[in-house]
Order: structure tokens, then sequence, then C-alpha cells
């Protein structure tokens, strides 16, 4: 794994730490879009039922996305519900690239949404500070789907 993609994955988990705790249940998600190496736009999980990380990172930026790397510290979400689905968002976007540090074990996503953006001809790279990450948002990860009422 390189510096280069762990230096920005710290950036993403930092950004997502802003999140708390008005993001619960679901959980504090932090992305940071990268172009030629440096942060040209980051979003975190707003409220319920409000827009997801990646999708506020990609609210502040315009025009041709697809020299951007978008790093996310929890696998972009498959599912459309009360917001739409991140990684679909990505797809559409034109980015090239996405760096996950660990895929989401909710049953809704686990792997669909690397899927999606596969699919649409986008480099996806999972685990990056994989570790590191669960242990800020690994509470939420250990709650099983059926008890965490989330509200996407």
């Amino acid at each position: 794994m390189s510096s280069f993609c762990e230096y920005f994955m710290h950036h993403a988990l930092r950004v997502g730490r802003q999140a708390w705790p008005a993001c619960r249940p679901n959980p504090p998600v932090g992305c940071v879009l990268v172009k030629e190496g440096r942060v040209v736009a980051s979003g975190y999980t707003q409220p319920p039922g409000q827009p997801h990380a990646e999708a506020m990172a990609l609210s502040k930026v315009a025009g041709d996305l697809s020299e951007l790397t978008a790093f996310v510290t929890l696998e972009p979400c498959a599912f459309h519900g009360r917001t739409p689905s991140c990684a679909k968002t990505l797809a559409a976007s034109g980015i090239k690239r996405v760096v996950i540090a660990t895929l989401d074990p909710d049953p809704r996503n686990a792997g669909a949404g690397v899927d999606i953006l596969r699919a649409a001809g986008i480099e996806v790279t999972v685990g990056v500070l994989e570790q590191r990450v669960l242990k800020d948002i690994g509470a939420y990860l250990a709650v099983p789907v059926s008890q965490q009422k989330r509200m996407d």
C-alpha cells in the first residue's frame, strides 16, 4: 500500500470524525477528492436523511471529474434509502478511481457498492488503512443491521 493512499485515507478519516454525533445512527464516513496530489473537496456524513460523505464532497466540485480519486472510509452505499446510492452517484460522476478503507458489512452493501463502481469502469482499491478506520467506526460495524435502525 502506498504512503500516498494512506496519507489521503488519514485525511478522509479526520474529515469523517466531524460527522459525530449528528450522523447517528449512520456511520461517520469521510470522503476526500484528490487531483494531482492535492485535496480539491471533502465531505462527511450529514444527519439522517441528508447527503452522505461522497455526495457532500462531489457537490463541491464542478466540471470534468475524470482525473479525481475519491478516498472513502467506508464502502459507498449501493442502495437508495432516504438518500440516493453513493456508489451510483460516484459511478455517474465520471470519477476515475475510488479508494476504500473497508467494505460495509451491511447486507444491503457488502461489496455491492464496489461492484457498481467497477461495472462503471472505475478503478477500485479496498483495504487502505482498514484496521485504523475500523478502530474509529468498528462499533457501528459490529452492530447487526437489524439493531441499527438506520435511517438512510
